[in-house]
Formats: C-alpha cells, structure tokens, sequence
C-alpha cells in the first residue's frame, strides 16, 4: 500500500499551487500519491494540477469548504497515512520521509505536524493548547511576541498542530470520521486534533522538520470573505466545544460589528 496519500485543497490559487506540486517532484523514499481536491476554482487550478506528473485532480462542483474538500481527498485516496498539505507550501526534499519516520518511531503518536517557516524563515506558531476564551487570546498575544522563533524550537506533544502540514495516520483520520463539515475554513484543525485525542493519541509538533507556509495568499485575495468564514468557524467551535460560552462571544461579536 502507498504510504502517504498528500492531500491538497486548492481554491483559486493557482500560483501557490503550481509552487507547492513544483516542490513535491523531488523523488522522496516512501511511496505516495497526491491529490488535489479543487473547490471549484475559476483560475484554471485544476487545469494547471493536471499538468504535473502523478497527480490526481478531483474537481468539485462548488465550494463546501476546506473540511468537506480535505475528506473527499480522504475517501479517494488510498495511503496508510494522510497529509493534510496547504497550496500555499513549499516541501523542501526529504521533509515528508522525515514526518512519517516520526510516526514509524512513535506508535503513540496519531499527528504530525513540522516547524512552519515564512519566506524569509520567520518561524509561524502552529500550534497550541486546546481553543478556549482564555488560550485563545494567549494564542495571539503570544504569535505577535518576539518568542516564537524560540517556542518553535522544542519538540512538544500540543492539543494541536495546523492543518497547513498535518500528517496523520489513516486508521485514526476514520476512526473519528474525518474533519467535522460545520467548519467551513478555520479551526476544522484543532477540531480534529482534539477528536484524535479524545481517543488517548498524541499529537506531536516536530521543529526538526521545516515546510515554508506563505501564509495569507488565499485570504488576501478575499480578505472580507476570509474575515467572515473565520467568526462563523469560530462560533461553531464554540458551539460544539464551549456551549456556555458561545452566547457571550456571538454578543461581543455583534457590539463590535463582527457578527
């Protein structure tokens, strides 16, 4: 069996994508299969995919978003384990052998998530505790201090990893049915993270291993829409994760104009 099934969600962005399949020709040891699920770009994504050798492209009649699209890749594709693979990355060679090695060397482990770099390697923290009133706003008290270059460079078991590159083992993404649909972009994966842990998994953050994230290229395009799909994720996670709490963020929402 193949193993790893790179799962990508494009949506118009062609650039970024042709970037990120450029960057995954690079012969790699394990076996693997990669798939674009196109959410029904209308800048000819599909059209460029289909031009790399290798590559898988389904395309979806509409938008259902980020979770829907990433468990279509899931149920066509076919590998023991699955990366979850923004358009917007670039795979340097070896990174993804080196990801599944970490999960061959901890059977504990369901997650895998490496060290996120800008383009000039300015460190992105990409991952977490658990989402919650308070963690959140430590979250991004802490992404805007000078402290994440240092943070990034421990190796740690968090609540979460980003789905921009989250690796996962197959027999766990089913085991939880996937990524939960009601989170149409944004949180789907700490969502998920916390699923796969509610069943004793670990998720492990692996700084020795870099992938570039050049963040921002989808949303900047639509940032109004982007801004949008954020509050209505993060209700529904409220909604499912933190009920007593969603009644107050839904009202500070509105008495700031975001709802």
């Amino acid at each position: 069996m193949t193993a790893v099934s790179i799962i990508i969600v494009s949506f118009n962005a062609q650039a970024d994508l042709a970037r990120c399949l450029e960057s995954l020709q690079a012969p790699a040891a394990a076996g693997h299969e990669i798939v674009v699920v196109d959410n029904a770009s209308s800048d000819g994504s599909a059209d460029v995919a289909r031009r790399f050798t290798g590559v898988r492209v389904v395309e979806l009649p509409a938008n259902a978003g980020f979770a829907h699209a990433n468990n279509v890749g899931l149920a066509v594709s076919r590998g023991t384990n699955v990366l979850l693979l923004n358009s917007d990355t670039v795979v340097p060679r070896g990174a993804i052998d080196r990801l599944l090695a970490e999960l061959d060397r901890n059977p504990d482990v369901a997650v895998v998530g490496p060290r996120l770099v800008d383009g000039n390697g300015r460190a992105e923290l990409s991952f977490g505790r658990m989402i919650g009133p308070f963690n959140e706003a430590r979250q991004k008290r802490l992404s805007r201090s000078g402290a994440v270059d240092v943070m990034t460079r421990r190796r740690q078991y968090p609540d979460w990893v980003s789905g921009a590159c989250l690796l996962v083992r197959r027999a766990d993404a089913e085991a939880v049915g996937g990524l939960d649909e009601r989170f149409f972009m944004y949180t789907e994966d700490v969502d998920f993270c916390a699923a796969i842990r509610a069943r004793g998994r670990r998720i492990l953050f692996a700084p020795e291993i870099e992938v570039v994230h050049l963040r921002g290229r989808s949303a900047a395009s639509a940032p109004a829409a982007t801004r949008a799909a954020y509050r209505r994720s993060q209700i529904a996670f409220y909604e499912k994760h933190h009920p007593a709490w969603a009644p107050m963020l839904k009202l500070y929402l509105r008495i700031r104009g975001q709802l």
